[in-house]
Formats: structure tokens, sequence, C-alpha cells
């Protein structure tokens, strides 16, 4: 089924092509050994002044997309289009709440044993689309199918814990999860970005996908628009919305001025510009998530002239983060220090705060035998900030002797092109826990390490920390491994960025504390119109 094919005359303000990518997952927090009983409050729209919520009508909301090649496959998902539209479509386990810790959703309860290797997991009563109960033999064929070695889906290295062959359905609605060691987070897993629950046997998605989610498929026209319906029977109650439409909206112009003329009610991602320029002239409201994105420069640490440690400590101490943050986020936004996750739970913070050091960028590069070194930056248009951080780190390199070029990449394939070509490339990620972000980046087997961080002994780290029970033990070693990516790691991490949305005045609901990707972003389930 598609939509109609008066999309864009319908909206022509939509018009313009182009491509944005989710560079990360969500959320963090401390586990919870045994989960609570119910959904996590996340905080009530009501507690912010929009009033009280008002069922029927429908919302259209505009993202950036993939094209042609959009999918509707949760697994698959690598966007932030495909995650809004996953999110309404189905449910995880569990999900990181505005606080980013991992709460329930269609699990109820989670507990170990004793020795955290094993861990019974309850569902709560939910429905499929379709009217057939979410079972536990739903979610091992789901985490199974995320697993297989013969795919690429997002989630497979989250779940490289968990032993699935071993694993069973103790009940219908019980699940005993059997880990391959002692993994004090599980509930991170069971949150990690992808991993959704689908029904058994499930492979196609495209035409007409049954998911638990708060809305119900309609029609799915790739790289233009997806029409979902109010799933009146959803466990967490039925959406406000009759109708929730997403439609595509590549170029970030294109997205204001269809929000502007009243053609779409919510607009994901604006620059920061857009949103100082749009604050308070009471058009459209501006909502800042802050916090959410990691903005740095992904160095190849498998190649020249990245494979050499002086070459990346010298860059580390080129780049002057407050001028990068002013000139490329409008200052919508905090200084990083090379490390990801700032102010989330075991983030080292003690380290010292890194400033420029030109003459020492200089010496190092001498050192290294790469005077007058030359080099290629690659950036797109595909994130807000990529093309201006690009510029200024140019001239910030030029200080120390280093020659940058600054090559633009296609949006419709920006993120796939960098994961494996090229040397020097703008990067960034949304929120999700610190683990989950060295699972997924810096392990020698993770799906998406940009920088080619392949270290054994830095791999042994992790499932160290991974089977350690006593959280302190557990921080300290993590705090050993941010240290050596501090000291040579791949990742020149240099601001930390707000989200900014923009929403039409009579959309309320809307959480305005929730990082990018975390539970109540894109929560499309809990707005209204006034």
């Amino acid at each position: 089924m598609t939509a109609s094919a008066d999309r864009h005359e319908r909206f022509p303000g939509l018009r313009r092509r182009g491509f944005l990518a989710a560079g990360g997952a969500a959320g963090l927090g401390a586990l919870t050994l045994a989960g609570c009983a119910g959904p996590a409050a996340t905080g009530g729209a009501e507690d912010k002044g929009d009033g009280t919520p008002r069922r029927g009508g429908r919302v259209r909301a505009a993202f950036a997309g993939g094209g042609a090649s959009e999918t509707l496959d949760p697994h698959l998902g690598n966007l932030f289009a495909d995650a809004a539209r996953s999110k309404a479509l189905f449910d995880k386990l569990a999900d990181y709440g505005a606080d980013l810790a991992a709460v329930p959703r269609l699990a109820e309860s989670w507990e170990p044993d004793d020795g955290l290797d094993r861990w019974t997991v309850t569902l709560r009563r939910a429905e499929f689309h379709d009217g057939k109960p979410v079972t536990a033999a739903d979610v091992l064929y789901s985490y199974r199918r995320i697993a297989d070695p013969a795919k690429a889906y997002r989630a497979r290295a989250s779940l490289e814990p968990v032993d699935l062959e071993a694993s069973r359905a103790t009940g219908e609605r019980t699940v005993e999860f059997v880990l391959k060691r002692p993994t004090a987070e599980f509930p991170n897993v069971m949150a990690a970005f992808g991993t959704y629950i689908v029904q058994d046997g499930a492979t196609a998605f495209d035409r007409a996908p049954v998911g638990s989610g708060p809305f119900r498929f309609v029609s799915f026209s790739p790289g233009r628009s997806t029409v979902l319906r109010r799933h009146d029977a959803h466990w967490d109650g039925a959406p406000h919305l009759d109708t929730l439409e997403f439609v595509i909206a590549n170029e970030e112009s294109a997205r204001v001025n269809a929000l502007l003329g009243g053609q779409i009610e919510y607009a994901h991602e604006l620059n920061p510009a857009t949103g100082r320029a749009h604050e308070k002239a009471g058009r459209i409201r501006i909502v800042r998530l802050r916090n959410s994105a990691m903005q740095a420069l992904a160095m190849k640490t498998d190649r020249p002239p990245f494979d050499d440690p002086r070459v990346r400590e010298a860059f580390f101490l080129i780049a002057d983060r407050e001028e990068l943050v002013r000139g490329a986020l409008s200052g919508a936004g905090e200084t990083g220090n090379d490390l990801f996750g700032k102010g989330y739970e075991y983030y080292a913070d003690e380290l010292p705060q890194r400033a420029p050091d030109i003459d020492r960028a200089r010496h190092l590069l001498k050192q290294a035998g790469t005077e007058g070194l030359h080099v290629t930056l690659d950036t797109s248009t595909v994130a807000a900030g990529f093309t201006e951080a690009a510029g200024i780190f140019r001239d910030q390199a030029a200080r120390a002797g280093v020659t940058v070029d600054v090559r633009m990449g296609s949006k419709d394939s920006y993120w796939k092109d960098i994961l494996d070509s090229g040397t020097l490339c703008c990067y960034r990620s949304g929120a999700m826990p610190i683990e989950s972000h060295i699972s997924q980046r810096l392990l020698t087997d993770s799906t998406t390490n940009a920088t080619k961080w392949q270290d054994k002994a830095f791999d042994a780290l992790y499932r160290q920390a991974q089977s350690t029970r006593d959280r302190a033990a557990r921080a300290a070693l993590y705090g050993r491994m941010q240290r050596q990516l501090y000291a040579e790691g791949g990742f020149l991490v240099w601001g930390f960025g707000d989200w900014i949305l923009g929403t039409a005045p009579s959309l309320r609901g809307v959480a305005r504390e929730a990082p990018a990707n975390t539970l109540d972003w894109a929560r499309f389930d809990k707005v209204w119109l006034a």
C-alpha cells in the first residue's frame, strides 16, 4: 500500500530532497536489578501547562528521510524517521526515560539470579494490532532475528551478551534469558536502539506491518509518506490522535516553511540559527532538548595518518572546542572533551578539559613524521552544523600547519559512506548509555565502528565491566576505558548540541525534557491538538 500520489501537490513545501541519518540510539542510566511493575511516569504534558488532552485529529510530522531505500522493518532502521515510525508501530521490552534510566515497556518486570547471568522477564498483557497476544515466543523470535550473523541489524551488537539458543520461554508471558557472562546492566540491552518486538515468524514489514505499538499501519510510500491510525487496544492507552502521518522533508528550510504554512504540525531537527530566529516570534513553538547530540570528528585509527596515536593526539590539541560550539552550533550546546556521554552515568568527568595547544600539536606531528600533513575531511549537509564545523576546523588545523580539504558527501548515502571509507569525517550521536556506545561503536566486532577502534584489551575490560555486580567497581572499569579513549581514541568530541524541534502552537503534549531517541522523544501517542 502506498500514500496517494498527490502528496507533494497537497504539501508543496516538502518537495526538496535530501537526507538525514540518525547517528545513535537512546538512553542511559543506572540499572535497577528488579524492574518496576508498570510503565515509568515520564512527566505528563498537563504538568507543562498544555491543558487537558483532546481526542481526535490528524498530526503531520516532518522528518528527513532516506529516499526509496526507506523501510518499516524496525530492526533495520538507522534514521530518526525510522526510529519515530518504529516507536509508533512497535514496542520494545524496555526503553529509556527522560532521566536516561531503563524503564519497562512490554516487560512488566525483570529480575536476575544471584549470578547475574540469568534474567527472568515477565511480559505485561499486550496485543498486536491483529488481536494476537504478545508472547514469549514473539520476544525470542525477535531477538534471534536481530542476532542473525548473516544480517546487519543495528541492535545485533547490543544483544551479543545473550545466549539466545539457551534462552527459553518458561510460560506464555515469561522469558528466561541466559547470558554468556554475568551482565549487571541487562535492562540496557532490552532498551537498546532497534530491539523492537515483532510477531513470531514475521519477515516482511513494508506492505502491512503488524506491531503492538500505539498506532496501526495504513499506508507507506518510501521517501514520501507513512500514514498510521490509532490503535485503540494499546496496553498503555489509546493515543489522543485519530491519525498520524510522517512526511519526508529532507531540507530544513522545507520543514520550517511547511510548519509556518500550516502544512505540518511537527518539524524534526531545526538548526540553532532557525531556533533562535523563531523562538520569540510566536508563529511556531521551539522545543530544545538539551545535551541530545554528541558532535565529533571521527578519525579512522586503522589507516594513515590516524593509525599513529601521536597524530590523533595532535588533532585533539588542534581543536578549539569553544569556537566550534559558538560557530557550528550557534552557541546552542556545551563543549566536549573527546568522550561520549557528558553528564551520563559513568562519564569520566575527572579528566581535565582539553584546550588548544598548537605548539604541542606541531611537536607531535613532527615527531610522527607528518609535518605539512594533508588530510581530507568528509562532511555533508546531512546534519545541522556539519559543514560549519568542517570549515571552522579546517581553519584551526591550518594554525598547526595541517591542510584540511573539505569534501562534501551525499546526504542520501553519507552515513553508509563514512562508516568504512575515508580517514576523517564529521560525526554525531544521539543519547544512549555509555556502555551501549562502547558496545555499538568501539568493540572489535561492533557493527557501527566508525573510527575502526580495535583493541582486544579494551574489549576484555568491557566484558569485565559488564560482569561486575558492584557499581563502584564497574564505574572504575569504565573509567579506565575512558582514560584510554581520552588519550588515544578516534573520536574528537568537540561538543554536545541541543536538539531543536519546531511545532505548531496547536500541538500540545510534546515532551521538553527528553533527549533525542529516548522514550518521550517523538512520542506521538501522547500529543494532541488543542
